[in-house]
């Protein structure tokens, strides 16, 4: 079956689930060819904008759309550590999730070729503003990850920060097929809830997902 409609209604992005089902037998080489392989394939036919392709070419991932999971929040790892990662930024700054302080964190897993994540964008940016808890966008982009920031920028979106994960580390942290991916952690670094697709994370159902971690 192959999905209609335009790419903004269409299902969150599923983009490393074959891969992700390989990672336990290929060498570390290999698995990086593989991930580059299926990010570049599922953006063929979900980016917005003039440069999206006809699904009819992104056969693949036009399968793994249909088979979408359901939506809404994952509470199985709930308790399960914050991952000790470090990342960079296009200008060379560097982050350490274990240095953040003692406030909840919402990660968020996107790319600029993701028309679901760039749609919630948005309202992950007034959440930030909001200020109660801190919201990290993390970038899964393995092609010029130098212009997420330029991106961020051009949508206005000025309390999201463009943190590049090219390496795809967080994705196979939570072994997440779909973007975009959202992971709540408490002040205490311990998981909540997770969350698989787009979100109005300014909403009030957002808001009681959110106040979960204290």
């Amino acid at each position: 079956m192959i999905a209609e409609g335009p790419s903004a209604n269409l299902p969150p992005h599923i983009w490393l689930e074959p891969v992700l089902l390989l990672s336990r037998s290929l060498k570390p080489a290999v698995l990086g060819l593989a991930a580059l392989s299926a990010l570049n394939l599922a953006g063929c036919d979900r980016q917005s904008g003039d440069g999206a392709q006809p699904a009819a070419q992104a056969s693949g991932t036009t399968q793994a759309a249909d088979a979408a999971p359901t939506k809404g929040a994952d509470r199985s790892h709930k308790g399960a550590a914050l991952p000790d990662f470090t990342f960079a930024d296009p200008k060379g700054g560097k982050l350490a999730l274990a240095s953040l302080g003692s406030k909840p964190l919402l990660i968020n897993l996107w790319a600029t070729w993701c028309a679901p994540c760039i749609k919630e964008l948005p309202t992950l940016d007034a959440l930030a503003k909001a200020g109660k808890v801190r919201v990290l966008t993390v970038s899964q982009d393995s092609a010029e990850p130098a212009k997420v920031g330029q991106f961020l920028t051009d949508k206005g979106l000025a309390k999201l920060e463009p943190w590049l994960d090219p390496e795809n580390q967080l994705a196979f942290h939570y072994m997440t097929g779909t973007l975009p991916t959202t992971v709540l952690y408490d002040s205490h670094g311990r998981e909540v809830w997770r969350f698989v697709g787009e979100n109005d994370w300014a909403s009030a159902e957002a808001s009681a997902l959110i106040a979960e971690a204290k």
